[in-house]
């Protein structure tokens, strides 16, 4: 198996792509579409955006397949379409990568099913969902699976058995949504994120969307708190949040300020930085202007 230090080159300061969900509702997706339809329908669009990042100096693109697992494609009627549209949306990430030297991280998020003992998933039933979406993403040449946006342990888990299962040669990075008075949805803090993922052996933890810069910040200070040795650590901020401009939201924070924001969490430690919904290949411009490129 390769670490993501190995894989990095051993870089400790890496800066990811940004959001794209939100620069697809403004390329054209209907409210409550299905994004990774576009791998298929629109590819060129899913290509663009990702040459945009690469161009703006992403070290890390992410696949556009955050709602590929089979419950999230069967809101839409498309549930049996997990290996394709997975595959896909790898491929065109891939193709990206390589002519930019990026690397591929395959986006896995929630189910949006709540498992045992509060819904009925269970374990083993949400590592086959996660196993079956990350068979598509190896097809399609992922070089790390990235299982992001979580809040439940034991869901984060069954998607890192997944992985250990389907691509055990690949990193894996874990991020959680602590969007709950610096908690996630369901009740887990940094510092028990950190000590849990840890012990499940993947390489990298982190926080992702939430709630604004200063509660990330103040999040990242706590990971760094509980982080133990060899253990990367992630920071996405969403741009701000949204605000209601005319008949539509816009996110309220700038490049320049998301840029500063991108500093302080290197300086607070932070490895892997990047940015979540509402950014722009502008802000990941920014961000890359003043981080250290090494």
């Amino acid at each position: 198996m390769t670490s993501l230090v190995e894989l990095l080159g051993g870089r400790r300061q890496v800066l990811f792509d940004g959001g794209m969900g939100t620069l697809l509702q403004e390329r054209g997706l209907e409210g409550g579409g299905c994004g990774e339809l576009w791998n298929v329908e629109r590819s060129h669009v899913i290509q663009a955006i990702h040459s945009e990042y690469a161009e703006a100096g992403a070290d890390i693109l992410t696949t556009n397949t955050f709602g590929g697992t089979r419950p999230r494609l069967g809101m839409h009627n498309v549930g049996e379409r997990v290996a394709e549209l997975s595959k896909v949306g790898a491929t065109i990430a891939s193709a990206v990568a390589e002519r930019h030297g990026c690397l591929v991280a395959g986006g896995i998020g929630p189910t949006g099913e709540l498992l045992v003992p509060l819904g009925t998933l269970e374990p083993d039933d949400a590592a086959g969902i996660f196993a079956e979406q990350l068979s598509g993403l190896a097809a399609g040449g992922i070089d790390l699976v990235l299982i992001e946006t979580m809040s439940d342990l034991a869901e984060a888990q069954a998607a890192v058995d997944a992985a250990r299962s389907v691509v055990p040669e690949l990193p894996v990075a874990v991020t959680l949504s602590f969007d709950t008075n610096l908690r996630t949805m369901m009740g887990v803090t940094p510092a028990a994120a950190v000590t849990a993922l840890a012990a499940a052996g993947v390489d990298a933890v982190g926080a992702n969307c939430g709630r604004g810069l200063e509660e990330l910040e103040a999040i990242a200070q706590q990971l760094v708190g509980a982080r133990p040795d060899g253990l990367l650590l992630v920071g996405q901020s969403n741009a701000g949040l949204p605000q209601l401009v005319g008949d539509r939201f816009e996110y309220d924070v700038p490049p320049a300020a998301l840029a500063e924001h991108a500093l302080r969490l290197h300086e607070l430690g932070v490895d892997l930085i990047g940015a979540c919904c509402g950014s722009t290949p502008t802000h990941i411009a920014a961000m890359r202007a003043v981080l250290p490129n090494a």
